[in-house]
């Protein structure tokens, strides 16, 4: 079990308790978030160590290592990836000013976004925890894709872009990532990360049942002000950040089911439409960001 006795992001002493939050996915185990008062960042207390948080991913239901389309949540949640895919190939064209380069997924899932980047001419690697999902990319998109301990082996200064689609939230010592992050990228490349936000509408309205505080998988809950000082830390330029509009639509119906409503598909969808028209008044509030980073001196 980790518990950490300071803030993970600053170092202060003055840590307390936000709320107890349930594993509703999975184990319905409890774990405390913490908030700094210090910095105002958010994190997962007392969740179990690396080597044996495997468990909590340990479901056919976790679609971004199962690709499984069982039930209405993971049919939405196909529906919206299917969407963005695109959305996320112009980004990486218009952020990285090219048309085909090299790119690095870091938690590729089973493997959608990388293929739609070596259909787009890219060279495409990918890194990824899961065995599953690995052979799954493999067999179905023949797209490179290494376990998460070989990135040491890859050389320095590779890639034209690298994403974190929702990942860094995952990591236990991310920071440790982030240099490699840094080491693997070209002059003037870019990084492309995106995470849920915690001072986001939807969840300020569903507290903790807000279903990407997703505990334990979470480890750490970003706002646009934690994550920039997130990179000052680590070292990354942090130069724009965009929302990701259709994530509040899977993320609220979700969570109407965590809190047990009935008909929390139309409820959660409907809630969604009040929060995505809110957050595009206020940016910084949307359900979840996507950060555009550079490399130190670029």
């Amino acid at each position: 079990m980790v518990h950490h006795k300071v803030c993970p992001l600053c170092s202060s002493e003055k840590i307390g308790l936000l709320f107890r939050c349930y594993d509703f996915f999975l184990s319905k185990k409890e774990f405390p978030v913490f908030k700094c008062a210090e910095c105002g960042f958010s994190f997962t207390q007392d969740y179990p160590e690396e080597s044996e948080i495997g468990y909590f991913y340990e479901s056919d239901n976790y679609i971004s290592h199962s690709d499984t389309s069982k039930g209405l949540s993971n049919k939405l949640y196909r529906f919206a990836r299917n969407r963005m895919l695109k959305r996320k190939r112009n980004l990486i064209c218009i952020t990285t000013g090219l048309q085909t380069g090299t790119i690095l997924d870091i938690g590729s899932g089973t493997g959608y976004f990388a293929k739609t980047m070596k259909d787009a001419g890219w060279e495409v690697k990918g890194i990824e925890v899961s065995e599953k999902a690995r052979n799954f990319s493999t067999s179905h998109f023949e797209v490179e894709i290494v376990s998460p301990d070989k990135i040491s082996s890859i050389g320095s200064e590779s890639f034209d872009c690298i994403t974190l689609w929702h990942v860094l939230e995952h990591f236990h010592d991310p920071f440790s990532y982030v240099s490699e992050i840094i080491r693997l990228m070209k002059p003037g490349a870019i990084c492309v990360i995106a995470l849920p936000n915690c001072s986001s509408y939807d969840a300020e309205y569903y507290n903790s049942f807000w279903a990407a505080w997703d505990v334990p998988r979470h480890l750490w809950h970003f706002n646009p002000e934690t994550f920039r000082l997130f990179c000052e830390k680590s070292g990354l330029n942090l130069k724009d950040l965009k929302n990701l509009p259709l994530d509040v639509f899977y993320i609220s119906q979700l969570s109407e089911k965590y809190k047990g409503s009935q008909l929390p598909f139309l409820r959660g969808i409907s809630k969604a439409f009040i929060f995505a028209f809110l957050s595009v008044l206020h940016p910084k509030r949307s359900s979840s960001v996507i950060y555009i980073l550079r490399k130190p001196g670029d």
